[in-house]
């Protein structure tokens, strides 16, 4: 076994496809399938299971990487030491659309101030996010739970063998452009609502509002625009005096104030919260990462 297999597991497992791994490390499909076979017949174990569409790891190839990225990192502590170079930081998290899960990964670079870093962070679809940390793919996942979802969600969770664990609970607000008819209203009922477009984050394959990032999704609205990213979604929140439902936590200095929050006048509740592999201990970025998310959330008096 060598670190370069250990390096080709990561990589493959990152992109879920041999091909394209083998693009990214400058080796042909060939010599990577043949490095994975040998890691594989030497260590007994089968790591990837293999389809036409690409390679998933199987359940003892999910342990498998867990320890290989722990070799992996402790190498790179290693020769940190002896060659007097600081190890380059390798940390991944994957969520909903959040803006203090960005100002927490700014807080985590900076805390390291390394020369070279590569870092990750991943605004997906809720399934995606279950996925990345189930895969390895990302340290951390940050979702909601709500009265609709939380049975789905929850026993995904547990399928996976992750954890949940609750960040702080939200009532449902409403983001409006300040210009907004409804803006000067101290609280929004949804039946206000009704004549401008709903704005939500497109689910891909798993568009059903149990996996919706927006609260009350089911409910039936006359004007749907479906995005993937958050600038789009805030382009048209302005140009068309759209709306959308989460949090309520904005950051003007990612969004601008040209976006503000109402609160939604419905008996709802939003727990934000993270999910991580339930038996692996955070690498040192992903405990800074969930320090800084803390400074970063709403905190009740």
């Amino acid at each position: 076994m060598t670190l370069n297999q250990l390096h080709y597991i990561v990589k493959i497992a990152e992109v879920g496809n041999i091909s394209e791994a083998a693009q990214k490390l400058f080796i042909s499909q060939p010599s990577l399938t043949n490095a994975v076979h040998s890691l594989e017949d030497q260590m007994h174990v089968t790591i990837f299971n293999r389809t036409n569409k690409g390679v998933t790891l199987t359940n003892e190839g999910k342990e498998f990487l867990s320890y290989a990225r722990q070799v992996l990192e402790q190498a790179d502590l290693l020769e940190a030491r002896f060659t007097h170079s600081k190890p380059k930081p390798h940390f991944s998290v994957s969520c909903q659309h959040y803006s203090f899960a960005v100002n927490a990964l700014v807080d985590v670079i900076q805390t390291f101030d390394a020369d070279e870093y590569d870092f990750t962070l991943r605004e997906t679809q809720t399934f995606e996010i279950i996925d990345d940390v189930n895969q390895r793919t990302s340290e951390i996942g940050i979702l909601y739970l709500s009265k609709n979802n939380e049975d789905v969600i929850t026993k995904m969770i547990k399928k996976y063998d992750l954890q949940f664990n609750e960040l702080f609970t939200a009532k449902p607000h409403v983001f409006l452009n300040n210009h907004h008819p409804l803006s000067q209203q101290q609280s929004i009922p949804l039946e206000d609502l009704e004549p401008y477009p709903y704005l939500s984050f497109e689910q891909g394959l798993y568009n059903s509002f149990y996996f919706s990032e927006e609260i009350l999704s089911s409910l039936d609205r006359k004007k749907n625009i479906k995005v993937r990213d958050r600038a789009t979604l805030f382009n048209l929140l302005i140009g068309l005096n759209g709306y959308t439902v989460s949090s309520g936590v904005i950051s003007k200095e990612l969004n601008g104030p040209s976006i503000i929050a109402k609160p939604l006048e419905v008996d709802e509740w939003m727990k934000i919260g993270t999910i991580t592999q339930k038996h692996q201990s955070l690498s040192p970025y992903g405990k800074v990462y969930m320090d800084a998310l803390k400074k970063h959330i709403p905190h009740s008096d």
